[in-house]
């Protein structure tokens, strides 16, 4: 669902200078200057004035105007870019006006062009071609991936009006050129808590939309912690109807259905996204332990927690028992997700001794294997002993001790892959000065400069870029309870993430990115997110 809200329009004044992949390059006029054919007020946004930045930018020649008269053409019988289509022509329709058909034609005249082809083996997995020009603009991808990434550069090229869901007034103005894109990363991810605050299908949809528009393509559902259990499991029916039965501070908590869980993840490939769903453990499980008193070492449940403090509780290593539950719930949770992840958490295990972790983590990633998925696991997996092919998620700071580091890193160069999601730079959690009136402070105050201004191929001592798969912004839920609440911490700093996993290293630049992120003000203003309007970013309007 679009809210929205009217904010006061200001035009940029000077000239927008972007860097690319093939170094800089100026990426047309500025807006407000001008455009062949059309006025000062017509001008088309500059071509690559985007977020994330492409890899390559040539602008060049007229603009592509959409009329009345605009067609999105799709090749015969190519039923995924049909789609593809269909998504485009709902985001363009309520504020155009325009019928835009989706017709199946390999010809026609002008119009929008979706196609799909099986060459262009540069473009890989979930790159792009965009040209435009005055007849029309044609999108190229190998893959719908690739074909849904472009669609969000087409949407970002034009007005930011463009996402409101009532008629606005045009002109609708593609700059001309071509844009040819491809990832830094493949995996560009986002995390959602729903344990400590729960929140509905609806409020994690909206967020999938928002995510979808900066080319993440992950969202990481943290599923259970000690504050509450939030998927349903027919084996271990108690840990949904009681263990979900509260959050922090009390409230009345919730939990997904299956249906409900099957509906997210297919919304969420509907946009291109694979759902990570996590159950951490050992730790982070008051709710299970809560919920079933064997898995407790002495056989009594714990009550119920509402608070906000961690490692304290562990499921009963040395029991059989605890091992019969992780088996059903990796089951369960496998048949319900598509994707290839299935994260075990793993992190702040305090109350678990290191080798019971050891002990507990090898039986728990064997049975993830088992069931066909592929382990992820915070960093603290590394003090283990990661599985082949499991994936490590960083999340420690500057001041995260050398030895811990090391670890990290040793890790990585005999052959475990890396996300990173350093806490000082992406939790979406922390404030962002000492005034903001949510989120905490643990790690530091993180404005949008500090989540941006890093490199995730050079972060960690000792560790090769190739061992990097990609970045996660996490968003920790202990003071977020509302769309809302997300709105105000995930934005902007998570199209900061977004470039940083989607973006070539030669492209990463504060100076330029401040800018292009000024550009997208008036685009989440348009779409109802009340983000934090950082005094670090001179904000536009259009």
């Amino acid at each position: 669902m679009r809210q929205h809200r009217t904010f006061p329009r200001f035009r940029l004044l000077g000239s927008l200078l972007l860097v690319v992949a093939a170094g800089a390059a100026g990426l047309g006029a500025a807006p407000g200057a001008a455009a062949p054919g059309g006025t000062a007020a017509s001008a088309p946004r500059p071509l690559g004035d985007i977020v994330p930045a492409p890899a390559s930018v040539r602008p060049g020649g007229d603009p592509y105007t959409l009329t009345a008269r605009t067609r999105i053409h799709v090749d015969d019988g190519a039923r995924e870019a049909r789609r593809v289509a269909a998504y485009l022509a709902d985001v363009l329709r309520p504020s155009t006006g325009y019928a835009l058909p989706v017709v199946d034609d390999d010809a026609g005249p002008g119009g929008i062009r979706l196609r799909l082809t099986g060459r262009e083996a540069a473009l890989g997995e979930e790159g792009y071609r965009l040209e435009s020009g005055r007849r029309g603009v044609t999108l190229t991808a190998r893959t719908p991936a690739g074909l849904f990434h472009g669609v969000q550069t087409l949407r970002q090229q034009l007005p930011a009006s463009i996402e409101e869901d009532t008629r606005r007034r045009g002109p609708w103005q593609v700059a001309g050129g071509t844009i040819t894109d491809t990832p830094r990363y493949g995996y560009r991810g986002a995390m959602l808590d729903v344990s400590r605050h729960f929140f509905t299908v609806g409020q994690v949809k909206r967020y999938i939309d928002q995510m979808a528009l900066y080319k993440i393509n992950k969202l990481h559902l943290h599923l259970s912690d000690d504050q509450g259990w939030r998927i349903a499991i027919d084996s271990w029916p108690r840990l949904a109807t009681h263990g979900g039965s509260t959050q922090v501070g009390g409230g009345p908590g919730g939990y997904y259905t299956k249906a409900q869980y099957k509906d997210i993840v297919a919304y969420a490939a509907s946009r291109h996204l694979e759902v990570v769903p996590e159950i951490d453990m050992p730790g982070h499980t008051n709710a299970a332990l809560a919920s079933y008193a064997e898995l407790n070492c002495d056989g009594v449940a714990p009550p119920l927690y509402t608070g906000t403090e961690v490692g304290f509780s562990s499921l009963c290593v040395a029991k059989e028992i605890t091992y019969d539950f992780v088996d059903d719930v990796v089951r369960e949770i496998a048949a319900l997700t598509p994707g290839r992840y299935l994260h075990i958490g793993g992190d702040e295990a305090h109350s678990t001794s290191h080798e019971d972790y050891v002990a507990f983590m090898d039986r728990a990633q064997a049975t993830v294997a088992k069931y066909g998925k592929t382990v992820i696991g915070w960093h603290q997996l590394t003090g283990a002993n990661p599985a082949k092919g499991a994936l490590v998620q960083y999340w420690g700071l500057d001041r995260t001790s050398d030895a811990e580091k090391a670890r990290v890193a040793r890790a990585a160069q005999n052959g475990t892959r890396l996300i990173l999601s350093p806490a000082d730079r992406l939790y979406l959690d922390m404030k962002y000065t000492k005034d903001t009136p949510l989120g905490l402070s643990w790690a530091g105050y993180v404005e949008v400069r500090r989540s941006y201004d890093w490199d995730p191929g050079a972060y960690l001592p000792g560790v090769p870029e190739s061992a990097v798969a990609g970045v996660e912004a996490p968003l920790w839920t202990e003071t977020v309870s509302s769309s809302a609440h997300i709105d105000l911490m995930a934005f902007p700093r998570l199209l900061g993430a977004a470039e940083l996993g989607w973006s070539p290293a030669a492209s990463h630049d504060w100076e330029a990115y401040k800018l292009r992120l000024a550009g997208q003000g008036p685009r989440l203003a348009a779409l109802g997110v009340g983000f934090h309007r950082s005094p670090q970013v001179p904000w536009r309007t259009e």
